[in-house]
């Protein structure tokens, strides 16, 4: 266990501390803010405050762990190393950046709460992010950040054993319609043939009416490939589908079909699954109420994780509709045009309120790449250099990959073509040194 001296134990403190020391590190905390306690103890110890009361392991605590409420910080990035970081600290502490604040500064997502500009559908962009524009966004900092604090307790206290950690991944299946032609009524049916017949697309028209008479196959009902490469992955897939009502944003199956409903069932079989939160559930609790009543209908057990139509986010509110509904797991951070850590971190952290002030239970599972991100890629060769950048940063820190697909990436559309390998490449990490 590590026992950490400070002035004064407050939430965030806490907070920051246990993801890095005990989430990440796998090592128990505690705090203490008596100097007797802190000579008393004989295991491993440090201190975290402004001056350092001798020569134990000390780290100069910024202020921004102390305070409450949202203030105007000062950040400037310097290089460390092979990655950035920021609230520099000087020489005299263990480490010449205060890691903890830096830290709670990107797993708060401080500057989401700042003003800032929204894209077309209200969410925060990757290019409005301190991480994208100080070029550190490809990096999972909070870990790397964690895993050089631990080298510095290690060279202090060589006699204190780390708990060993290893690379994960968790393949993310997001599935807005399940089926292109099929379970959509006659009403849609009908006005996707006049919309295909009046744009000339005849190739589609075909497709539709060889689909619906049982001449060919559903190019979105990849859910057979993907059930396969279940059976034969040791990490469990998770899939979430769309159930909510049709709208312009959503224009997914009516959950009232029994083929779907059977569908999804099926999928649960094999593979966890969980809700995709509707565009207007987002903003409508009663909305979400209602969505996630209908998972837990079909699945026949509560709902544990969801994630929200086209990656929106509005913080703090989205998450608190989450916590009262009690959702355990979301899996929305992440920036559906870009790859990287929106976060800072590939390891779940729980969502800190900051107009509240305090820790909740929701799990946020941060995603780093989603496939319409490697679509800016032209070239496979592209493709697969970035996803290997991606699985090498968090290999290096031992860290849980969380790729996000749709069920159509895996049909034969031009698109997309060269997605299933790239999804192999991400199955097969787990099993290369």
């Amino acid at each position: 266990m590590l026992l950490v001296y400070t002035h004064k134990i407050s939430p965030r403190l806490k907070y920051v501390f246990k993801h890095i020391c005990t989430r990440v590190l796998g090592v128990k905390v505690s705090f203490t803010t008596k100097i007797e306690v802190f000579i008393a103890h004989d295991s491993m110890k440090m201190s975290y405050t402004k001056q350092q009361l001798g020569n134990e392991f000390f780290i100069k605590s910024h202020d921004i762990l102390f305070e409450q409420g949202l203030s105007d910080v000062d950040i400037n990035i310097h290089d460390w190393g092979r990655t950035k970081c920021f609230f520099y600290n000087g020489d005299k502490s263990a480490m010449p950046f205060d890691i903890f604040s830096a830290s709670f500064y990107l797993l708060s997502r401080y500057e989401e709460y700042l003003p800032h500009v929204k894209d077309e559908f209200g969410r925060f962009t990757a290019t409005e992010s301190l991480a994208y524009k100080e070029g550190f966004l490809h990096q999972p900092v909070v870990d790397i950040w964690a895993y050089k604090f631990k080298a510095a307790l290690q060279k202090q206290f060589p006699e204190f054993k780390f708990p060993t950690k290893t690379y994960s991944i968790k393949p993310i299946i997001d599935v807005p319609s399940a089926y292109s032609y099929k379970l959509k009524g006659i009403m849609r049916t009908l006005g996707g043939v006049i919309k295909d017949f009046s744009r000339l697309r005849f190739r589609s028209l075909y497709y539709r009416f060889a689909v619906l008479l049982g001449f060919k196959h559903d190019p979105f009902d990849t859910f057979k490939y993907l059930i396969n490469r279940q059976k034969i992955s040791n990490f469990k897939f998770l899939f979430f589908f769309l159930i909510g009502d049709y709208s312009t944003y959503d224009k997914g199956i009516n959950p009232n079909k029994k083929r779907f409903v059977s569908l999804i069932k099926h999928v649960a079989d094999y593979c966890n699954v969980g809700l995709k939160i509707s565009f207007l559930a987002i903003e409508d609790e009663s909305i979400l109420k209602k969505e996630k009543s209908r998972m837990e209908d079909i699945l026949n057990t509560n709902l544990k994780a969801s994630r929200q139509s086209f990656s929106k986010l509005n913080l703090p509110e989205s998450y608190r509709n989450l916590i009262t509904l009690e959702i355990q797991e979301d899996y929305t951070m992440g920036y559906v045009n870009q790859a990287g850590f929106r976060a800072g971190s590939c390891t779940p952290f729980l969502f800190y309120d900051l107009d509240y002030e305090v820790q909740t239970p929701l799990k946020i599972n941060s995603y780093q790449v989603m496939d319409y991100a490697l679509l800016k890629n032209q070239s496979l060769l592209d493709k697969k250099k970035l996803l290997n950048e991606i699985i090498y940063e968090i290999k290096q820190v031992n860290g849980e990959f969380v790729p996000i697909f749709h069920n159509y990436t895996f049909s034969d559309s031009h698109r997309w073509k060269g997605f299933k390998e790239l999804f192999n490449i991400i199955l097969d990490s787990a099993n290369e040194a």
